[in-house]
């Protein structure tokens, strides 16, 4: 209990103190600054490719961003979970493997 605790207030900690510390910064993604240093390179340059579709708002962006960051953190804990929950049943013998050939 006590380091679930201390785990969420440092969660917490790393998501609050760089808002207070830089809060007058502008928070621009990686894509935005590529950008800037490919027309500081080559003011001529035109991209290959456009977007197929592109959000309608920055919100709409943000969310599919998220939506994306949690189904990859959803599998990479179930496999996780997976992995553990099979060592532990073959370690204490309990895992039945079966053959797939019927």
């Amino acid at each position: 209990m006590k380091t679930n605790v201390i785990l969420l207030l440092l969660a917490v900690s790393m998501i609050v103190l760089p808002l207070v510390f830089f809060s007058n910064k502008e928070f621009s993604g990686a894509d935005g600054k590529a950008m800037d240093t490919i027309e500081d390179i080559n003011p001529f340059y035109e991209p290959w490719f456009t977007n197929l579709w592109e959000p309608n708002s920055g919100e709409v962006e943000s969310f599919l961003f998220a939506l994306q960051a949690a189904g990859g953190a959803a599998f990479i804990g179930y496999a996780f979970g997976f992995a553990k929950a099979r060592f532990k049943y073959k370690e204490k013998g309990q895992l039945v493997e079966h053959d797939d050939d019927y």
